[in-house]
């Protein structure tokens, strides 16, 4: 016994041992980067809102505008702190059950601030979204609230197209805007698209994003199957 332990001691840890330790440091990575995909799309968001209002009620010049800019800027405030609480929670490993996440259901205050930032929003939604799967329906608002902001950052007040699909094998997101001077160039390289797509293929899905007939599209189809 004694020529185990001291065995144990010198020889380090056992192939099992190493690979338990492994593992559970990957996933304390892949949480830390859902995390911070979690932070940049919701106070990337609000914070984009925020500024794009704030510039609008400086020129406007009305009180009346003026009021519903700080409205909307109060709103989505509201909602990025939120956000932050539940993740500073799980950074402190005493976060709340998932459903403390916003979901589709929850889309219409993504639309809302869109509006309040300019952009002239139409949503069209096609089967029953409380239908969803709460993993899928969670990272499909985060798709919509990305696709969203990157409108509001890179084109402005411009219509918006957003439509939402429950078909009976896949949820199709799609939101496109006319391409204005910036929206086609700027729009590709920043880490919200990329998380877009990363979010959609982890998803057993996909994601595309890009110029697609004189528009700026951000689709993704995500199957219901395997998590239904």
């Amino acid at each position: 016994e004694l020529t185990a332990r001291a065995a144990r001691t010198l020889l380090g840890p056992s192939a099992a041992e190493r690979l338990a330790a492994l593992e559970e440091r990957t996933e304390r990575l892949l949480e830390h980067n859902r995390i911070a995909r979690e932070l940049h799309d919701s106070v990337g968001h609000a914070l984009t809102v925020a500024v794009v209002q704030a510039g609008a009620a400086r020129a406007a010049g009305s009180p009346e505008f003026t009021e519903r800019a700080l409205a909307a800027v109060e709103e989505t405030a509201r909602h990025a702190l939120e956000d932050l609480e539940r993740v500073l929670k799980v950074l402190r490993e005493d976060a709340p059950g998932p459903a403390a996440r916003p979901s589709l259901m929850d889309a219409g205050r993504l639309l809302t601030a869109a509006r309040g930032a300019g952009a002239e929003v139409t949503a069209e939604v096609t089967g029953p979204l409380e239908a969803v799967p709460g993993p899928l329906s969670r990272e499909g608002y985060r798709i919509v609230q990305e696709a969203l902001t990157n409108v509001v950052r890179h084109a402005g007040a411009v219509p918006v197209s957003v439509r939402m699909a429950v078909r009976p094998d896949a949820l199709e997101l799609d939101v496109r805007n006319p391409l204005t001077a910036g929206a086609g160039t700027l729009a590709g390289s920043g880490s919200g698209l990329r998380g877009i797509r990363e979010r959609a293929a982890l998803l057993g899905g996909h994601a595309e994003t890009g110029e697609h007939e004189g528009c700026w599209r951000v689709r993704a189809v995500l199957p219901l199957n395997d998590l239904g």
